[in-house]
């Protein structure tokens, strides 16, 4: 679709979506950069925006005429800016110290390990730390956009309690049903594609015996490429 054509889809559908939310709640939704300006318009139009998360993509399609892209954008927005729930400790994220600083001889706002010396931060809207699902992950599908778990654990712990009610109306292999699963929120899903509803199922079975989310461990978020050290930390 051409950006006219695409604002009139979001329009047709979006006001609809607002009627289910409720007075306190919150809503993203995410694109690439063809779309982020409508997804911002549409936004404006019906909820109050708070912030513009931009995700880092680890991998992308490669362009020899142009510039690959390498980030998503996800726009943050609720009905009532003064009554929303917003959980900031809940997604602190644990990173490498380069250059620990002290203070009287000890470590200032950070904690030194035997694994090496660490920092819990308050998360920014730029996010570095997310992998996209490939074929060794267990999240992985063939769907071809799906987004990851952290991304999703991310946005759930931020703007939900434990049992509330987490909704996506376009969910294609199921992420965000099964992320709201593992954190103990109850979920509703549709998605128009019987093969990825059949994905989303086998993921929601799976979580049965599976509640971990890569990534997100003993209530932090961890960099990229840290697995290792999560082991460590986790076998304590």
């Amino acid at each position: 679709m051409n950006s006219k054509d695409y604002l009139e889809y979001l329009q047709s559908w979006f006001p609809k979506i607002i009627n289910c939310l409720k007075k306190d709640g919150s809503l993203y939704i995410c694109g690439d950069w063809k779309c982020t300006s409508a997804l911002q318009q549409v936004m404006e139009e019906n909820l109050t925006v708070l912030n513009r998360i931009t995700w880092q993509r680890e991998k992308g399609r490669g362009a020899k005429s142009n510039w690959k892209n390498g980030m998503e954008d996800i726009w943050f927005g609720v009905k009532d800016k003064n009554n929303y729930y917003f959980d900031v400790e809940a997604v602190k994220q644990k990173r490498k110290v380069i250059a620990p600083y002290k203070e009287n001889g000890k470590p200032k706002d950070w904690e030194e390990t035997e694994n090496g010396n660490f920092r819990l931060t308050y998360p920014s809207n730029f996010w570095d730390d997310i992998s996209i699902p490939y074929w060794s992950m267990p999240e992985n599908t063939d769907h071809p956009t799906q987004k990851p778990e952290k991304l999703l654990a991310k946005l759930i712990l931020a703007s939900s309690k434990e049992g509330d009610i987490i909704f996506d109306p376009f969910l294609g292999s199921g992420t965000t049903s099964v992320v709201a699963k593992k954190l103990n929120r109850q979920y509703v899903g549709i998605e128009i594609n019987k093969e990825y509803c059949c994905w989303a199922e086998k993921r929601l079975d799976m979580c049965d015996e599976n509640t971990s989310i890569q990534g997100y461990s003993n209530g932090v978020f961890w960099e990229r490429n840290t697995l290792s050290l999560q082991k460590k930390e986790n076998k304590k």
